[in-house]
């Protein structure tokens, strides 16, 4: 890479790293402090957990079109100020109705596929790959820091010190782009026809790999709604003492995915990468069953954490190896909209379920949605999607 591609990239990781840093704080404690807002039920508080994911899917392809139209940057400010807004509806409600609206509100600052868009406009092909999987990278990284920091911070200060620390990262993250990240040096296309748009939403490739995200945002939003109350019961953690599980697990399963997509990308068995993957987010479904304790929760979720990761890293530089230029900010934008789409319906899904039926209901929830997963990858076996470096 070139220095403008290091200092572009730079920039854009860390942006990303700053804003899900946001998003992720709440993910291990918003349905243990949550139960003290006015009207709180664990199917609300499951709301709340992905109501952000709702804004953020009706916004991510209109807003990344949109920035195929005005430019990456003016669209990337503008939903770093919503999300900044909605941090502060947040910080300051004592309701969990009132907690919902800005984690709405927080969601419509959909800027992840302006962000990925941009990335690609500044970096070359042979090094877009490698950009991707740089971000895919940075957003584990914000996931590893924010299942510790959160409890944490909500330790210090409650929710609202979360959402008060958000609005400030969001602001951080203004003053990145303007000052790290440059502007292309070639005006972006002036958007996509409607039929480059309607063959993007052909291929098979595209599918595979937003589907996939789809399905993983979903189990561990999903997941996140019993996890800290067994983690509570099961293994006797205070709820601020949770960062002290998280910590560990999730450093470990950062670095051993480290060496794996590399040697899946180095191999060109990327695909083959991924399917492993899939197969370790079952250990997430099992770490929530009732017969399991102790240890074997420990380590269920550390390979669960570790399949994440990597299937957070592969997935979107995948995705930029098929797009097509001219529309690649709507691709993203579709890619994202799955994201946070399944980030709703596991925070939703994971709230009524959890309320009627307990962890153990989760657990089978999680394990019939690996199953959906496994069947629509496999009536999709004849796409390919292409290895690295091809």
């Amino acid at each position: 890479m070139n220095s403008t591609e290091r200092r572009a990239l730079a920039g854009l990781a860390s942006l990303y790293v700053f804003r899900m840093l946001g998003l992720f704080m709440v993910l291990p404690v918003l349905s243990l402090y949550g139960a003290d807002y006015r009207g709180s039920t664990p199917a609300l508080l499951g709301l709340a957990l992905g109501a952000y994911g709702l804004s953020q899917a009706l916004l991510q392809i209109p807003l990344g079109m949109l920035s195929d139209r005005w430019g990456r940057k003016p669209v990337i400010f503008l939903g770093l100020a919503v999300f900044a807004m909605g941090s502060v509806v947040a910080a300051l409600t004592d309701s969990v109705y009132g907690l919902i609206a800005g984690r709405i509100l927080q969601g419509a600052g959909a800027i992840a596929a302006a962000t990925m868009a941009l990335a690609a406009d500044l970096t070359r092909d042979e090094n877009r790959g490698k950009a991707m999987a740089v971000i895919g990278a940075s957003i584990g990284v914000a996931f590893v820091l924010a299942v510790v920091l959160g409890p944490l911070v909500a330790g210090l200060g409650g929710l609202s010190a979360i959402f008060w620390l958000t609005a400030l990262l969001a602001l951080v993250g203004m003053l990145l782009v303007w000052r790290l990240v440059p502007n292309p040096q070639q005006l972006a296309p002036r958007g996509p026809r409607q039929g480059d748009f309607s063959r993007l939403l052909r291929q098979g490739d595209v599918w595979r790999l937003v589907s996939g995200v789809f399905f993983l945002h979903l189990l561990l939003t999903m997941m996140f709604v019993p996890l800290p109350h067994l983690l509570v019961d099961q293994l006797h953690l205070a709820s601020d003492q949770h960062w002290k599980l998280y910590g560990p697990l999730m450093l470990g399963a950062f670095v051993l995915m480290l060496p794996l997509m590399r040697a899946a990308e180095k191999r060109q068995q990327v695909p083959g990468a991924m399917r492993l993957a899939l197969l370790g987010l079952v250990f997430g479904g099992v770490a929530l069953m009732p017969e399991v304790r102790g240890n074997w929760i420990v380590l269920c979720l550390g390979v669960f954490f570790l399949a994440f990761n990597l299937l957070e890293a592969l997935l979107p530089a995948q995705l930029t190896r098929v797009a097509p230029a001219e529309c690649r900010g709507a691709a993203t934008g579709l890619y994202a909209t799955l994201q946070f789409l399944g980030a709703f319906a596991g925070g939703s899904l994971g709230g009524v379920v959890y309320g009627q039926g307990g962890a153990g209901a989760v657990a089978t929830l999680a394990l019939g949605v690996l199953l959906l997963w496994s069947i629509a990858w496999w009536q999709m076996r004849g796409t390919r999607v292409p290895l690295a470096g091809r």
